[in-house]
This record gives C-alpha cells, sequence and structure tokens, in this order.
C-alpha cells in the first residue's frame, strides 16, 4: 500500500559522515530539505499518477508497478529514490528476498517531460556502495552514474544527488553501473518515460500507455534469495518481477490506439509475440522510429539491455495472448538438466520405487500434462511450473506470459479487470458432435488433367561444349 516514512533514521552522523567528500553528496542542509520518501509494497498495478504541477502529459501504466511522485521546488522536479532490500511477491504463494527502490522491486517508473529540470537523490539503504545510471539520457558526463568512472560510488547510508535536463522523449530506465552483476540479479531496475513537450511528428497520442521491464531470477524451489551467480540457466522468468498467472492483464477499450514500452534486463534476448493484432515498432531507447522504418509486426525480439515501443490499434475483440515465445520462459520453477522420458513405460516401476522412498511419482511419460494432472506437493515458497485455470480449463502457461482483454464496454480511463471474454455463440472451437462427419477429400474437377498411370520419360538438357568460354588451367 501506499505510505509515506519519515527519511531515515541514520542519525547525523551517519547520514553526513564523509559525504562532504564528494562532489555529489548531499550537504548537511540539504539533507534536511530532502523530499519526503514514497513507498509502496503493493505488487498489483497502481493507477495511473496525473501531474498536479508542471507541464501536462498523459501518464503511463506500468504493469504490476507504479510511478514516482515528485515535488517542485524553484521549478525544478525533485525525485526521492531508496536503495533498499525489499521482499517482492513473484506470485502469490511465492516471495523473493530482493534488492529494489522504495519499497519494490522494479522500482517506481519516474515520468517526466522533455525540457523538465530534474533533481534526483539516491540514498543507499543497501549493505554495499550502489550508483544509479539512467539509461539512454543524454546529460553530462558526471551524472551518467558509472561508479569509479564518472562519479564515486554511493556508500552504505549516504545520499547522492543527480541534476540535469531531460532532452529528448523517449523510452528509457535506471539500474545500478556498481556491482551490478549482483545488484541487476537482485532486482535493482526502474522505468523511465519522458513525455513530449509538445505535439510529435514521430510520437502519436495513444488512449492506453503501458510499460514493464523483462527480468529474470535463479531461485532455487524452497528458497528465496537469487542466485547473483548465475549466468544462463534462470529457471524464474519475470515482467516487472512478476510470473503469470500473477501478472496482470493490459485491459483496454476496443478502438484504443495501444501503446507498449518493453525494456530487457536479462541475459538472454525475447521475442515478445502478440495475439490477434499486429503492431509497429515506433521507438526504441534511441528516440522515435521514423515511419519509413516501421512495417506490420506479430513478433519482436528484444536484445539485452534494450528498449522497444510497440504501437497498435486494439481492434479485435477478446482475450488475447501476449507471451515471450521462447517455450521455456512461459513456465516457472524449470528445473534443468532432467531427462526426457517421454514413451518410457514406467508400468511396475513406480510401485517398487515407493518401498524406498513413499512419496515417489512417475512423470513425464506422456509429457508435460502428466505434471498437470498431479497434485505433486511442491517446496514451500515455489510456485507451480504451469499454473491457472482459464475459462476453458487449464492454462498451461506460466512466466513471461499475460493477457490483453479488448472490451467495448471499457471506459476510457477504466484500468480494472473486465474478467474472462463472453464469446458470441459458434464462435469457439469444439469437438465434433456424435452426428457429425468429418472432412473428406474434395472431387477432383473432371476437367482438371490426372497423373499419367504409367513411369514418365524424361529429356534431360545437358549444358554444351565450352563454347565461348575461355579455358581454365
Amino acid at each position: 500500500m501506499n505510505s509515506r516514512r519519515q527519511f531515515l533514521q541514520l542519525g547525523a552522523a551517519a547520514a553526513l559522515g564523509g559525504a562532504a567528500t564528494a562532489a555529489t553528496a548531499v550537504s548537511r542542509s540539504a539533507l534536511a530539505a530532502l523530499p519526503e520518501p514514497v513507498i509502496q509494497t503493493s505488487p498489483l498495478t497502481q493507477v495511473p499518477l496525473v501531474p498536479n504541477n508542471g507541464r501536462p502529459y498523459n501518464p503511463v501504466v506500468t504493469l504490476n508497478g507504479w510511478t514516482l511522485p515528485w515535488r517542485m521546488k524553484d521549478g525544478v522536479k525533485e525525485f526521492h529514490l531508496i536503495a533498499e532490500p525489499v521482499v517482492r511477491e513473484l506470485a502469490p504463494g511465492t516471495r523473493a528476498n530482493l534488492w529494489g527502490y522504495n519499497g519494490s522491486s522494479p522500482g517506481p517508473t519516474i515520468e517526466v517531460v522533455e525540457g523538465d529540470k530534474v533533481r534526483i537523490f539516491v540514498t543507499n539503504k543497501l549493505p554495499e556502495h550502489t550508483a544509479v545510471h539512467w539509461h539512454g539520457q543524454r546529460l553530462p558526463n558526471g551524472m551518467d552514474g558509472v561508479g569509479g568512472l564518472t562519479q564515486p560510488q554511493i556508500p552504505a547510508g549516504k545520499t547522492f544527488v543527480y541534476e540535469f535536463t531531460a532532452r529528448r522523449p523517449g523510452t528509457f530506465m535506471y539500474h545500478p553501473h556498481a556491482d551490478e552483476m549482483v545488484q541487476i540479479a537482485m532486482g535493482m531496475f526502474g522505468f523511465w518515460v519522458t513525455h513530449p513537450k509538445q505535439k510529435h511528428p514521430l510520437i502519436a497520442e495513444v488512449d492506453r500507455d503501458f510499460c514493464f521491464i523483462l527480468n529474470a531470477f535463479d531461485i532455487e524451489p524452497g528458497s528465496a534469495t537469487p542466485k547473483v551467480m548465475t549466468m544462463l540457466e534462470f529457471n524464474l522468468w519475470c515482467w516487472n518481477s512478476r510470473m503469470f498467472p500473477a501478472i496482470d492483464s493490459f485491459n483496454v477499450r476496443q478502438g484504443d490506439r495501444v501503446r507498449i514500452r518493453i525494456g530487457n534486463l536479462t541475459m538472454t534476448n525475447h521475442p515478445i509475440h502478440l495475439h490477434g493484432h499486429e503492431f509497429e515498432i515506433t521507438g526504441t531507447d534511441g528516440g522515435p522510429t521514423p515511419k519509413s522504418a516501421r512495417w506490420p509486426e506479430i513478433t519482436t525480439d528484444i536484445a539485452v539491455g534494450q528498449m522497444r515501443q510497440i504501437e497498435f490499434i486494439a481492434d479485435e475483440l477478446g482475450d488475447w495472448a501476449i507471451h515471450c515465445h521462447k517455450s521455456h520462459h512461459t513456465m516457472n520453477a524449470m528445473g534443468h538438466k532432467l531427462p526426457t522420458l517421454i514413451g518410457v513405460d514406467h508400468t511396475g516401476l513406480a510401485a517398487k520405487i515407493r518401498k524406498v522412498v513413499p512419496d515417489y511419482m512417475v512423470m513425464g511419460e506422456r509429457g508435460m500434462a502428466d505434471m498437470q494432472e498431479m497434485e505433486m506437493p511442491l517446496p514451500e515458497n515455489t510456485v507451480p511450473m504451469m499454473t491457472d485455470t482459464g475459462p476453458m480449463g487449464p492454462l498451461e502457461m506460466g512466466g513471461m506470459f499475460s493477457v490483453l482483454k479488448v472490451r467495448k464496454e471499457q471506459k476510457p480511463g477504466d484500468y480494472s479487470d473486465p474478467g474472462w471474454f463472453k464469446h458470441p455463440p459458434g464462435t469457439v472451437a469444439r469437438q465434433v458432435g456424435a452426428g457429425e462427419t468429418a472432412m473428406t477429400p474434395a472431387t477432383r474437377d473432371p476437367g482438371t488433367p490426372t497423373s499419367p498411370a504409367g513411369p514418365v520419360e524424361l529429356t534431360v538438357r545437358k549444358p554444351g561444349g565450352n563454347a565461348g568460354h575461355s579455358s581454365h588451367h
């Protein structure tokens, strides 16, 4: 829930000791005047934050996240980020010990307008130093946030301040550039959106504007802390540190122009696929995409460290899947290096093994369906691999998966879940009835030539000599 926290119970000595030695550290007088930090711990999608001062803009909706409030001071937008350990609910029944900002992982989205002067206070409550890189921003070199290169690291217990002007509109993010293998693997990142200050020829006005970041964890079943040394074999694939079925749906009105902004902070690429609609890539973290470079797509591959903006008209009613098209990324709590047992006859085997291991269960003979049908006990704090029930039965998805819900009755500005789609009669695939017959091969038109009954003699034309060609030696 939303709450406001008194600024850090650190004491003057802990908060200020040694801070004055760094050019970006906050002085004693400035520290007393910091914006009060806002904390959000709910994993649910929060309503968009409509600006109450500064330049107006149409706010984004952060999937399973929220936007950080600011205060205006002498014409500058001031934000306060707290880098700290957090507990994040990845899905009901599964919590993870992560690091994040302001009570959540991902951290809050920061929204500004092109030309805004911004001041971001960053207080470090981690057990180690940190720094914040403003991914994709044009700014003074000393504000770029690479610890040891462009600034001193922010020590534990200290507060630094970043100041720059948001020079160009677009889709960006922020994340550490300090011990980033650990800190990003622990969930430290957030979205940044810079809205155009006036009508832009390459940036359309949209009715719904969503954003989320792709991330992954390696958390062994039964545990709660990510293994930060993992390079490839992750087992929990997330959008904004949430796994399906705990990822909220995209709820839109039929006819809406929809923008979805996606960033990738995993260790691999992700082909994001949308059902039922075609979209265009209208922007990257490099800026808006020229119209001449756009084409209709239904899948876009997002590489590590990239941002992509896709836009489409939601004109098809229904519940449409949107997901990563790497099959193993739509599963939870995956195991690695398991043998494939499809087609292996287990007759009599389970009974023998149960004499030694009473809870042993046979699985995999018919594929993953075996696991769906079994009620196998899971370790504590572990979500099932493929779980959820849709309106038609088991929905065998997890991980990087959600649903675009397009409805006629969804009102502008209403982001609530309308429930499952009610299909018009006769528009759902069904089993063939007892009185129906399957298709028979089509009858050939009498005028269509048929294949000859006997063998066909083929005439092969071979090239002639080398006339006209010079010889080769």
